[in-house]
Order: C-alpha cells, then sequence, then structure tokens
C-alpha cells in the first residue's frame, strides 16, 4: 500500500512524528509532502520544512519526503496513492478532516483517508502553538518548552529565529 501524509508542517511538531512513525508501520511507503505555498507567509519555507522532515524521520527507510503545491488529490493522483493519511486530535480536527476526506475522495475517484488518532501526550501540541510562543518573543524559559513540543533539529532552529 502506497500512503501519503500531506500537510504544511510549520513546524513539524512532535506530534506530526508520532502520527507518522505508526502510519510507516501501516504501508509499504510512506510519502511525506509538504505544502509549498507561496501566497501564506509561513515560518520556514517548504525546502526547511522538508529538511526537518528528512532528518527527524531517516530511522524509516519506507518513508520519503516531497514538496508539493496545488491540489492535494491531484499530487495524489499523480503519485499512485492508495490512501491518505491524516492525524486528528480533537473532534473539531476530526469535522474538519471529515470534510476533507469526502472532497479528496471525490476528486480522486475514491482514495479513501484514514485518520489517526494522537496521542494524548501530543494532544496539545500544535504548530500553530509553537508559531505563536515564537511570536510573543519567549524569554529562554520558552525555548526549553519547544523541545517537548519540536524535534531537536526544529527547536534549534526556532532559537534562531
Amino acid at each position: 500500500m502506497k500512503a501519503l501524509f500531506p500537510g504544511s508542517f510549520d513546524p513539524v511538531t512532535l506530534g506530526h512524528l508520532d502520527i507518522l512513525e505508526r502510519a510507516a508501520r501501516l504501508c509499504d511507503t510512506l510519502t511525506v509532502a509538504v505544502l509549498g505555498n507561496p501566497s501564506k507567509q509561513p515560518l520556514f519555507t517548504a525546502v526547511e520544512r522538508a529538511a526537518f522532515l528528512t532528518e527527524s524521520l531517516r530511522h524509516l527507510p519506507n518513508v520519503r519526503v516531497d514538496i508539493f503545491s496545488g491540489l492535494l488529490a491531484d499530487y495524489a493522483l499523480r503519485e499512485n496513492i492508495d490512501v491518505i493519511i491524516r492525524g486528528v486530535r480533537s473532534e473539531r480536527d476530526y469535522q474538519v478532516e471529515e470534510q476533507r476526506a469526502l472532497v479528496n475522495r471525490g476528486l480522486t475517484g475514491g482514495v479513501d483517508t484514514l485518520l489517526m488518532v494522537s496521542d494524548t501526550k501530543y494532544r496539545h501540541i500544535s504548530s500553530s502553538a509553537v508559531r505563536e510562543i515564537l511570536s510573543a518573543n519567549g524569554s529562554e524559559r520558552f525555548f526549553t518548552i519547544f523541545s517537548e513540543m519540536v524535534p531537536a533539529v526544529v527547536a534549534e532552529k526556532l532559537k534562531e529565529k
């Protein structure tokens, strides 16, 4: 089975990595697709985000990282994807992902989405929370929190920002 885990990963969190590691056990190949949307102003470029993911996932031989733009459905069809994998932390996430799954299934002619529930120890972590902490120009105390939210390679880059 060929699976796809898409996202902006701005930045990648430990919650993302938990889902990705669990998803990698379920499929033959897993493509992690980083959304490169030039109209948004991300904290990190798509190339930087892809590099963070590559570094963090290199222990998983069946995982590859790619960058895409445009419709996810087009990318999934182009890459001959069997299933899209998404993580959910809450009921609100589920509602959003359910709608996306239905749209993508229709646009792809049947590619299903597998929703994976986040581990409870990561449910409070989100990329937007990390960005919010950073934008508040947090003290050194906040930078220690990053080590509990993001991979070490990302925590170091956040300190630089």
